[in-house]
């Protein structure tokens, strides 16, 4: 076996722009198969991390209220409590589409909510600086608010200087009581992460002019009863609209592992695609050693001559077509991994060489040799001496 090996390569090193045309097939099939699922194993790994940032633990409800058809903020709140063994919490949630405005600064993309006490949990943020929203402001429709990071950097100057001052949203004087700590520790930008203002939910349907609340988000104490959980709502909500078109329960987990699914699919599709060069590769392994065993032919009669047996001659041509594909898995991981990195950067994804990608591609590699290399060997191996020795 070790003799084979030392032949083999004897045998490439002797011929080093052939083997290494031989190996360009398997370079390019093992470089491709790593590259492509890397990337795709990255780019579902950034969308993992996008998805928890919204909260796998959410389920988002949106119901279109009509004359005839409607749930109140008092109905979905009683829903809620007869069900506190599954919910965690739960807020309504009322957009407000208006600027924000600290003298003669004026910020428009900042984002304003009318949101409940429990938001604060529900997004799992803390404070930087003074309190939350509270029930008794809610009930009361006090006309304060909790604000970003980013809206307090940019208006006051500090947390700690935003605490207590007035914020005018929509034209109305709200007093700051809270703020939320720094989420985004890379960048603070308009309409990012820490650009927001939170007010009592009572307050944002005043300021929005709208009597019914047609979004409210729940958070599940486990995530294995998503499904359950989901399927509870629509009940409750099939049973006062009649009509589920009227409304729609997402449950972000549900979303996630769809997701995740179809990421996977394509990341196995593509995988196949990128493997097919790698068959292609073995057949080019397979042509150069037919060409080699035709120019050895004389070689394996001398062999066979002096006692040679079929099997180390088997054994011999496997091996070398073995130890080129192996060669080129090497060189094609190399490249992969390098490849990976730099089109993951131009990409803006951190991607790195997956363990499973260069494995699978480099077992594959060395198996295609084996395959496609024992054809010639076979053929070598029944070669008959005396017909080996009379070839020219």
């Amino acid at each position: 076996m070790l003799q084979s090996f030392k032949l083999a390569l004897k045998s490439i090193q002797s011929n080093k722009m052939r083997s290494f045309l031989t190996m360009l097939g398997i370079i390019i099939g093992v470089a491709s198969v790593i590259i492509l699922v890397s990337l795709v194993n990255s780019y579902m790994s950034y969308m993992t991390e996008s998805f928890a940032s919204l909260g796998t633990n959410q389920i988002n409800v949106n119901v279109t209220n009509i004359s005839s058809r409607s749930v109140s903020v008092d109905q979905m709140y009683e829903f809620y409590e007869e069900h506190t063994d599954m919910f965690d919490n739960m807020t309504p949630m009322v957009q407000v589409g208006t600027t924000v405005k600290h003298g003669s600064d004026t910020m428009s993309a900042t984002s304003v909510a009318g949101v409940s006490e429990e938001y604060l949990d529900i997004k799992a943020y803390e404070l930087e600086q003074g309190r939350n929203i509270q029930y008794s402001d809610i009930v009361s429709r006090q006309k304060v608010c909790v604000i970003g990071y980013y809206v307090a950097h940019e208006l006051y100057g500090s947390p700690e200087k935003a605490v207590d001052e007035t914020l005018k949203i929509g034209g109305y004087a709200f007093r700051i009581v809270g703020v939320v700590k720094r989420q985004d520790e890379e960048e603070l930008e308009d309409g990012g992460t820490d650009d927001f203002v939170w007010m009592p939910y009572s307050c944002a349907v005043k300021m929005a002019r709208n009597a019914n609340i047609g979004s409210y988000t729940f958070t599940i104490m486990d995530l294995s009863s998503a499904g359950d959980a989901t399927e509870l709502i629509e009940n409750f909500l099939y049973e006062i609209f009649k009509n589920d078109d009227l409304y729609r329960v997402t449950a972000m987990s549900e979303m996630l592992d769809s997701l995740n699914s179809m990421i996977t699919m394509v990341s196995a599709g593509l995988g196949g695609i990128a493997g097919i060069s790698l068959l292609v590769a073995g057949v080019g392994v397979m042509n150069i050693m037919l060409v080699s065993v035709t120019e050895r032919t004389r070689e394996i009669g001398i062999r066979k001559a002096l006692g040679a047996k079929k099997s180390v001659i088997l054994q011999q041509f496997v091996i070398e077509a073995a130890v080129q594909s192996a060669l080129g898995g090497i060189l094609g991981i190399l490249l992969g991994s390098v490849a990976t990195e730099a089109v993951g950067a131009l990409a803006g994804l951190d991607a790195k060489p997956t363990p499973g990608a260069i494995l699978i591609s480099f077992s594959v590699s060395v198996a295609i040799g084996l395959f496609f290399g024992y054809a010639p060997a076979r053929r070598a191996a029944g070669l008959n001496p005396i017909d080996a020795l009379r070839s020219e």
